[in-house]
């Protein structure tokens, strides 16, 4: 994700000007930020957790959504497109184009070296004023490492952390289960360490 030139604009000019622009961006306090396309491994990702929560949501009221549906954060005025979007029950849209949903219940964020701390802090903290939201799952793009932020009935995030390929990543907040392998199926790692220096 890269700035565009610093013009601090309003959500309303910002749905204006992303609705017909060729390319996503993401607004956060006034900002415009433009997003990169994103490399294999992260589509490969993406589409693996979008397959298997598709197979188990089939004839159930949740339906997910890949990363073109924006989401607009009502109570801080951020708009962001999530890579995978989870809504049980009646979705509500901003408007009748029906391109921008206000009530998600699970959000999929793919890490990149770049973004991950982005997305597992600055990013968070506006994700949890989404009263909707009862799971936020940040998955790897270098590794196995799968993250599931569950909110609890006080108000609290509890952490739930899968690193293994026999590993099981539990959703309950729209009764799915997955397996690392499935997420990970077909994903070439980069090399690290010693690997890199072979």
């Amino acid at each position: 994700m890269s700035t565009l030139p610093k013009s601090f604009i309003t959500p309303e000019q910002y749905l204006e000007i992303d609705r017909r622009a060729e390319r996503k961006s993401e607004y956060f306090d006034g900002e415009v930020f433009a997003m990169a396309g994103a490399p294999e491994a992260h589509n490969r990702i993406v589409w693996n957790v979008i397959t298997r929560l598709g197979q188990q949501l089939a004839g159930r009221p949740c339906q997910g959504y890949p990363s073109d549906l924006r989401v607009r954060i009502s109570a801080t005025g951020q708009y962001v497109y999530p890579d995978v979007t989870v809504v049980c029950g009646e979705p509500q849209f901003l408007d009748e184009r029906r391109d921008t949903l206000l009530n998600p219940t699970l959000i999929v964020e793919v890490l990149s070296p770049s973004t991950a701390s982005f997305d597992r802090g600055f990013k968070f903290d506006h994700y949890i004023a989404l009263d909707s939201l009862r799971e936020y799952v940040l998955v790897a793009s270098d590794r196995m490492s799968i993250e599931v932020f569950s909110r609890q009935p006080d108000g609290r995030w509890l952490l739930a952390k899968a690193i293994g390929a026999d590993d099981t990543v539990e959703l309950e907040s729209i009764g799915c289960r997955f397996m690392l392998a499935d997420v990970y199926d077909r994903v070439d790692f980069p090399p690290t360490g010693a690997e890199a220096r072979a």
